[in-house]
């Protein structure tokens, strides 16, 4: 990688990930406090910290010339498509996991950060974050469409982790509670993957 003048990659992506502990730690403080923060405040930490930058940083380090130093100053400034696949991940993981997440000791998710900031109930929560996810989705649609600033293979990147999260998050938390849907794929795609 340094023979080939790309060692500014691992700086990226060793920057995401620093960002991303430092987030955890801001989330720290809210549960020693017992904060909870706005809507606004919970979201802009969160999405550093659901990991998603961190990701696509990551896998872009050895990708091959399709990657530039703009891809990844694209990616660390938050372009319009890396913020709407983080909030679709993000907002989709608090309507799924909050109760489970107030089960146990665990800091506010979107969810109970939208109905303290607007006096809502859970439901009303539900919808208006729900109409968030479609926008964020329309946000990605139209990036794929008129997207400038890097090539899609760079863009597929953040697209794809968001399908991918949406499938995990769709119906429930497929993460934290593996239930058939990923018991059934995780075979399809590892011991028995489409031959080409």
């Amino acid at each position: 990688m340094a023979k080939g003048g790309k060692s500014y990659r691992v700086h990226y992506a060793k920057e995401a990930m620093k960002r991303k502990v430092q987030s955890y730690f801001v989330e720290a403080k809210w549960l020693n406090h017992g904060y909870t923060p706005t809507f606004n405040e919970y979201l802009s930490n969160a999405l550093v910290s659901s990991c998603h930058t961190v990701l696509i940083a990551t896998s872009l380090v050895g990708k091959g010339d399709v990657v530039t130093e703009e891809a990844f100053q694209w990616l660390l400034n938050l372009s319009k498509m890396i913020r709407a696949s983080e909030i679709v991940v993000r907002v989709m993981v608090g309507i799924v996991s909050h109760e489970f997440d107030q089960s146990r000791k665990h800091i506010p998710t979107s969810v109970e950060c939208y109905m303290k900031q607007y006096g809502v109930t859970k439901q009303e929560a539900y919808d208006e974050l729900n109409k968030k996810i479609v926008n964020a989705w329309k946000d990605m649609n139209q990036e794929c469409l008129k997207s400038t600033q890097v090539t899609m293979p760079i863009i597929n990147r953040a697209l794809n982790l968001a399908h991918v999260e949406d499938l995990m998050y769709k119906d429930g938390d497929e993460y934290t509670h593996v239930r058939k849907l990923m018991k059934d794929l995780i075979p399809l795609m590892l011991i028995d993957p489409v031959s080409i």
